[in-house]
């Protein structure tokens, strides 16, 4: 724990349930610092992080059976450009920025024209979609 005379202690705390296939069935978190210290539901979580000895990033990403695909493309879209900002406030990098949304933007139209292929093939086959036209991410 920190020495509360040289700074500040802080904790995340994630509760997550998973079905008998280890889906994630449920996950919330709660942190002690800020405003709302209430537990919260997600419906995905992506976490990395840095391991200084194996030099090497751990990453966790984990999303409920409810996730939908559309929700999925923004969530990893906005992932991205997050990331991109926290790399350049972390390096002074400033090209990363710029580039990363160019990709982004390149990703998701990439990612509309495939959706809109997905469309046009369950239309050829007479598929069905889920309640709501949504399809959840598996």
């Amino acid at each position: 724990m920190a020495d509360e005379k040289k700074g500040r202690h802080s904790q995340i705390v994630f509760d997550i349930d998973f079905n008998e296939n280890d889906i994630p069935t449920n996950i919330r978190w709660q942190s002690k610092d800020g405003d709302n210290e209430e537990t919260r539901d997600c419906k995905t979580m992506m976490v990395a992080m840095w391991d200084p000895n194996e030099r090497n990033t751990l990453r966790m990403d984990l999303w409920t059976d409810e996730m939908q695909i559309d929700e999925m493309h923004i969530h990893f879209l906005q992932t991205l450009m997050t990331t991109a900002e926290s790399y350049q406030k972390a390096t002074g990098n400033p090209f990363v920025v710029d580039e990363m949304k160019k990709f982004c933007e390149q990703i998701a139209e990439k990612t509309k024209e495939w959706e809109q292929q997905q469309t046009d093939q369950q239309d050829q086959q007479g598929g069905q979609q889920q309640e709501g036209g949504q399809e959840n991410v598996h």
